[in-house]
């Protein structure tokens, strides 16, 4: 296991868990890791709280692909990215302290809205319709038109983020050695007008997705981005692939994306 030098804590909660973190720090200090208060100095990331606060930890702090990201959580309960619980301080100075522990990579995907700067995602992506209206948008595979789409909206996940949104909607858990993207409907209509696949399916990194929206209506697409909401008018193409840049985790033994899955599901 690679020595880390520094660690920055992510604590959205501030007084709320200043004890917390102040114990936290002590625990990283005695295994010779120094708490820094800007991200860019470390090369350890430590969100303190459940998933969500995981996603804005990464999000917040740019996508780093040069540093590890771990989560540590507050509340006694399951979850998907966050490996940790502060109560249990002896996991964490095992896991950063024994060779049996290795780092992982979870693949992310990137997002470019029109010809702007492009946006990244670990979790996943939505675009629909922020009015009482169903959106109509071409789908394109590389650049060839797969079907034209007339529906609430799309989603499109990494392979971790398919145990969430996408597995309510009948979409399928992927396991995240797979660079891919998976793309789920949000209520499509299918009748005698208006024809989809209706229902999930699978592009690896090589096979980029672009949704073009109808510019024949007025739509103001609404877009998720992990747990961080976009509104912008005037969108008319969405370019959606894997993206070359990883999030890097500790991959704990008896801890893998599978045992995860099972505590959560089964």
């Amino acid at each position: 296991m690679e020595q880390f030098k520094n660690v920055y804590f992510f604590d959205p909660f501030g007084k709320d868990t200043e004890r917390i973190r102040k114990d936290l720090v002590e625990v990283f200090k005695n295994l010779g890791i120094n708490t820094v208060d800007s991200s860019v100095e470390a090369d350890l990331i430590a969100s303190i709280g459940g998933d969500g606060t995981f996603l804005q930890a990464v999000r917040k702090t740019g996508f780093r692909n040069d540093c590890v990201y771990i989560g540590i959580a507050i509340e006694e309960d399951d979850y998907m990215y966050v490996d940790f619980s502060y109560k249990e301080s002896r996991m964490i100075e095992e896991a950063l302290t024994s060779e049996e522990t290795h780092v992982r990579n979870y693949p992310t995907i990137e997002v470019k809205i029109n010809d702007n700067q492009s946006s990244y995602c670990l979790n996943e992506f939505t675009l629909r319709s922020s009015i009482v209206k169903t959106i109509m948008m071409d789908v394109y595979i590389d650049d060839f038109l797969f079907e034209q789409f007339h529906g609430d909206g799309i989603l499109v996940c990494t392979p971790t983020g398919s145990t969430g949104y996408n597995k309510s909607l009948g979409g399928a858990v992927v396991d995240p050695l797979l660079k891919a993207i998976q793309v789920t409907e949000l209520a499509s209509v299918n009748n005698n007008k208006y024809r989809t696949l209706g229902t999930s399916f699978l592009l690896n990194k090589d096979r980029p997705l672009t949704l073009m929206i109808d510019k024949k209506r007025d739509y103001y697409p609404i877009m998720s981005l992990d747990n961080e909401a976009l509104s912008l008018q005037n969108t008319e193409e969405v370019q959606i692939r894997v993206s070359d840049r990883v999030i890097k985790t500790l991959k704990l033994p008896n801890n893998t994306f599978w045992h995860k899955t099972q505590r959560n599901f089964l």
